[in-house]
């Protein structure tokens, strides 16, 4: 029986930082906070986040490749009809094609309003913090923990809440921001050392990291956040606009995340009456959705653009086995791995 579905594990480094807000202001240390996961307090990105974004530069590249698609004899752009809401306007322009031979609609969905919808061959999970620099008296070091390990099939015991695991023997205390902490050596580190590299992570990157607790790990992180500060301009006058003044927060520069896109396979599904054309296979799927990497390296992803935030350099893709016994793996192991475009 062919396979349901198959699934990736996508790597990224932030190459300015990311603001991917919560939609509105609060009282605290900044104005303007960025989304978290409600039980660990971690930052994250949410992968409707990805989704939304994976959408609109997958458009943008079909709609490059195929400016005069037509549907029902009229010109049909993929950008930004089939990169939209979905629902078309009063003047019933725009909105999703729904056709089962358009790889924007079959892989991300679409929406139809009464005539019904399709969810879309390909789910985004949340993108979660696996790597983040944190500034030490030693240079930059990138730190994970035992649960953020976990993202890539790491199952790694979780040690002492105050100490820092690394390759090599105890040394000095080091500084993790406003946290001294000893150095331990970590008697485990040839399962990160593996994870690192099975996630093709930057050569720079992978001789400067270090483990802590996961107790600590979402208290290094939130301490550590970028936090900037801008105020309105008055077109007026030139200067900065009277009570304007506001703050925001971002992961910095140089944090990596990993996410997971889960690939349907289109030949157990049907749009209405019709076989689904646009893709015959997972793998199909997948490149389609690898095809809108490259845009998030140059127009990137949450707010903040105009503000040099949101580039993300997508550096790997690689397949999970989906269920045990389809690929002779173990459920979680890694099989067939790809490098994406960068």
């Amino acid at each position: 029986m062919p396979e349901s579905f198959k699934a990736y594990v996508v790597t990224a480094q932030a190459v300015d930082p990311i603001h991917v807000g919560t939609g509105g202001a609060r009282l605290g240390r900044v104005d303007l906070s960025i989304v978290r996961d409600p039980v660990t307090r971690v930052p994250k990105v949410p992968g409707s986040s990805l989704a939304g974004v994976c959408r609109a530069y997958a458009a943008m590249g079909q709609q490059a490749n195929h400016p005069e698609r037509k549907v029902n004899d009229k010109i049909k752009p993929y950008y930004p009809d089939c990169a939209g809401q979905g629902q078309p306007k009063q003047d019933r322009q725009g909105g999703h094609c729904g056709q089962p031979d358009c790889p924007i609609c079959m892989v991300f969905g679409f929406a139809r309003g009464e005539g019904g919808g399709f969810a879309g061959l390909a789910a985004f999970s949340d993108a979660q913090v696996f790597l983040f620099p944190v500034a030490t008296r030693e240079g930059p070091l990138w730190i994970t923990s035992p649960e953020a390990l976990r993202s890539v099939d790491v199952d790694l015991d979780n040690g002492r809440d105050e100490d820092v695991l690394y390759r090599g023997s105890d040394g000095a205390p080091l500084n993790l921001g406003w946290l001294l902490l000893p150095m331990k050596q970590c008697d485990q580190w040839n399962k990160v050392s593996n994870a690192l590299t099975a996630g093709n992570v930057p050569r720079f990157v992978e001789g400067k990291v270090g483990v802590v607790s996961d107790k600590l790990f979402s208290h290094i992180v939130n301490s550590n956040l970028e936090v900037r500060t801008s105020v309105s301009i008055d077109p007026e006058t030139g200067a900065a606009e009277e009570g304007a003044l506001f703050t925001y927060e971002a992961l910095p520069r140089a944090t990596i995340l990993a996410w997971n896109v889960t690939c349907r396979n289109p030949i157990h599904f049907k749009v209405g009456d019709s076989s689904v054309t646009a893709v015959n296979s997972s793998e199909k799927v997948m490149d389609v959705v690898r095809a809108a990497h490259p845009y998030l390296e140059h127009l990137g992803i949450g707010g903040m653009g105009t503000r040099g935030m949101g580039r993300l350099r997508v550096f790997h893709v690689q397949e999970r086995s989906s269920r045990e016994g389809e690929t002779g793996a173990a459920p979680g192991a890694h099989a067939n791995v790809e490098v994406a475009d960068a």
